[in-house]
């Protein structure tokens, strides 16, 4: 049985935990090393266990720790090379990843890694490179996509298999366009490398769900530009407009910001 930890999701950083009886790994690690200990220690979760970190992008809040996670427990941390490249140069980064433990992937290519076999995907962001991931252990499909400009058919491909998906749901497009934001940065967001808007999820899960999907978790919500309750009524209602009904057909919920949501049995 898999399990499944968000330990932040948003601008402020982000981190997720999934593990099975005997391995387990991280994706990003855009938290504080000190904060993600403690919380591990709460949950009875031990890093000892992780034994492989992956990496979607580059930016800040997806990579603050990951030289430092690296470091004191001699993970290996693997992304595409560009991403490793953009990890190097981000002055964010303090620690860097040693050398030795920087290891590549390739978009399409499936690895194993310990008891996960996984497999990158290209997801459309103004970051260096960005990559999607899923994730398949113990005959349970796990899909994660965040900061996503726009939905490919690749990336519908993979949603459509998935039983347990994490998907960015960013803003609303109202809130971008009538708040305080500069018209530079409303159009990067609202570009085809920004972010995935409430509305452009909730039309990617219902046109793309399989009936064997059984849990969405809702990531990377704006702070500026979203609230939970209004993402979860937006997807909910436009999952409802297509006869998907939310809690019925399967279970909807939001991760926190700023700490840990979970954690989950992924059965």
């Amino acid at each position: 049985m898999l399990k499944f930890i968000s330990f932040g999701s948003g601008s402020s950083g982000n981190c997720y935990y999934l593990s099975t009886d005997t391995d387990a790994l991280i994706i990003d690690v855009g938290v504080g090393l000190r904060g993600l200990r403690k919380n591990c220690n709460e949950y009875g979760v031990s890093l000892q266990k992780v034994h492989h970190v992956l990496v979607t992008h580059d930016h800040a809040d997806h990579i603050k720790s990951v030289g430092s996670i690296s470091a004191d427990f001699s993970l290996p941390v693997y992304a595409t090379r560009e991403v490793h490249v953009g990890i190097n140069r981000n002055y964010c980064v303090t620690k860097k990843v040693a050398e030795g433990l920087a290891c590549y992937v390739e978009k399409g290519q499936t690895i194993t890694l310990g008891d996960f076999q996984v497999t990158p995907f290209n997801v459309p962001h103004d970051s260096t490179d960005n990559v999607g991931y899923f994730i398949e252990a113990g005959g349970t499909d796990f899909c994660l996509i965040t900061d996503a400009g726009m939905v490919t058919e690749d990336m519908k491909s993979y949603i459509s298999r998935a039983h347990y998906l994490v998907i960015e749901a960013n803003h609303d497009e109202e809130m971008v366009i009538s708040g305080p934001y500069p018209q530079f940065l409303k159009e990067r967001i609202l570009s085809d490398t920004g972010h995935l808007s409430n509305r452009s999820c909730g039309e990617t899960i219902a046109q793309n769900m399989s009936e064997n999907l059984k849990h969405v978790w809702l990531c990377h919500l704006s702070e500026e530009n979203n609230h939970p309750e209004l993402a979860r009524k937006t997807v909910e209602s436009i999952l409802r407009s297509y006869g998907i009904v939310p809690g019925v057909d399967l279970q909807l919920e939001v991760l926190k910001r700023n700490s840990p949501t979970g954690p989950y049995e992924l059965e």
